[in-house]
């Protein structure tokens, strides 16, 4: 009777999570299917899994603090119309351009912005050191933000500018991942950089393992890399702070990744998402700074240089996704739409656009790194090269280090860069940064900086997939199975 009573309470108990998971909002059908079988085929161990990992959680204080400060700077002019006639009037571009914009606003309500210039650094070494020189040159303020800040040589570099810049009287503020950074963080590094007068902050911090749930998702991850210099100059790529050794994943480097450099008013508006997240995790209230009129204004009613928006997302603007975006743009291309990526676990509608950019005749090829730090990731991934190569997508993986770069490029005009993957982590959970721009010359730049990695990257042809065996065919498919369930 007593074990009967048992069984009968744990079978209440998946019934209720199952209502939950099927009742959540904005939640994939295919999520909802997933998580049902898992708590009813797992009874305990899956209702533990979906408190854990079921839905996107935040620390209610957290989440409070979050909101308050968005209600404080939300209350600002928005970055944008602080730049006057940095303001860009998208209409006189081709339709799909200017609709690619008109969507990027519905993200954080910054319109494209004209008057900047840009390059794309040469590689990570030339990213650092350009980024050190920006520093020592600073003159008001420095802001930095990383996923992973290792204490390596261009780690130490960084903290080391750091210090000379807030040596010289710049007001220096440097952010990072308490997770991606738990090394550095704990190191006499971030302490000693702290104690030299850099204003330090940790974002999403960790709390104690017992306290679980109740602290919000552990895998919740602040996955921007953002720096801002004066309110003028900003960068904007997949770099973390670290040597392209990579040295926590050695056997995978080098690492090679994108970074752009922007000098403009777009750095105002990464501004923006550094302070919002600044302000979350600190009690210095910064709302101030938007107010500043920037360093440079343009004059005449037509403003040269590239259009740029940036576009930043988390798990709490549950009404967009990247995807959304990444979506768009495939469906933008009319010739030529090429996209690099590490990580790519996609939804059905991205997959779908990326098969359909192919039919359509769009020259569509995406470059994938042939070893993945993470074999997870890696078999879920090859799990949908059957349909791309079949939709006549040319797929590439990258044989020289772990290519990390995310970038989309199309039809020789418009670029997207920045943190975000092309998988549902990226999606649903991290916090992401990317930087949307049209101009011809710096795509052309990111281009041919995407044909470096085409030549030497190995073409998966139809037959190769074709011929894989079984056992392989079936890991790959069982763990994309598990994409809906993260």
């Amino acid at each position: 009777m007593f074990t009967s009573m048992i069984l009968l309470a744990i079978f209440l108990i998946q019934l209720l999570f199952v209502g939950r998971a099927l009742l959540r909002k904005r939640r994939e059908p295919a999520s909802r299917m997933a998580w049902a079988i898992v708590i009813l085929a797992v009874p305990i161990v899956g209702v533990g899994a979906y408190l854990l990992f079921g839905e996107t959680y935040i620390n209610r204080k957290r989440f409070r603090r979050m909101r308050d400060v968005q209600q404080v700077i939300g209350t600002l002019p928005k970055p944008s119309t602080l730049a006057g006639t940095f303001e860009r009037d998208v209409s006189g571009l081709p339709s799909r351009y200017a609709a690619m914009f008109r969507l990027g606003e519905k993200v954080n309500g910054f319109r494209p912005i004209g008057g900047n210039t840009g390059h794309l650094t040469k590689d990570s070494n030339d990213t650092i050191e350009s980024l050190i020189a920006d520093l020592d040159a600073a003159k008001h303020h420095v802001h930095v933000s990383f996923y992973i800040w290792l204490s390596d040589n261009s780690g130490l570099a960084l903290i080391e500018a750091l210090k000379r810049a807030v040596a010289r009287g710049v007001s220096c503020r440097a952010m990072t991942d308490n997770l991606g950074s738990h090394a550095l963080i704990k190191s006499r590094h971030w302490k000693v950089m702290r104690e030299s007068g850099v204003d330090t902050a940790v974002s999403l911090p960790i709390g104690p393992a017992i306290m679980g749930p109740l602290n919000g998702r552990i895998d919740l991850r602040n996955h921007r890399k953002i720096v801002v210099i004066d309110d003028w100059i900003t960068y904007c790529g997949s770099q973390n702070c670290a040597d392209p050794e990579f040295r926590v994943k050695p056997k995978y480097a080098p690492w090679v990744d994108a970074v752009m450099r922007f000098e403009g008013p777009v750095a105002r508006q990464n501004q923006f998402i550094f302070l919002s997240d600044w302000m979350t995790y600190t009690d210095e209230d910064l709302s101030a700074m938007l107010r500043r009129p920037l360093p440079f204004k343009a004059s005449g009613r037509s403003v040269p240089g590239i259009i740029a928006q940036v576009l930043a997302s988390g798990p709490e603007t549950a009404t967009f996704s990247p995807s959304q975006i990444f979506e768009a743009l495939i469906y933008t291309a009319r010739e030529k739409l090429t996209i690099t990526t590490p990580y790519y676990v996609p939804n059905e509608s991205l997959q779908a656009a990326l098969c359909a950019a192919a039919r359509r005749g769009v020259h569509t090829e995406i470059i994938f790194p042939s070893r993945n730090d993470s074999f997870v990731v890696a078999a879920a991934s090859r799990s949908y090269y059957l349909e791309l190569l079949e939709a006549g997508v040319r797929i590439y993986e990258y044989r020289d280090g772990l290519l990390h770069t995310k970038s989309i490029t199309v039809d020789g005009a418009m670029t997207l860069i920045g943190s975000a993957n092309m998988d549902r982590r990226s999606f649903d959970l991290n916090y992401e940064s990317n930087v949307l721009l049209y101009d011809a010359e710096l795509t052309r730049d990111m281009e041919a900086r995407q044909q470096v990695y085409l030549d030497s990257s190995d073409l998966v042809e139809l037959s190769d997939v074709e011929g894989w065996s079984t056992g392989q065919r079936l890991w790959n498919n069982t763990i994309a199975m598990l994409g809906p369930l993260l």
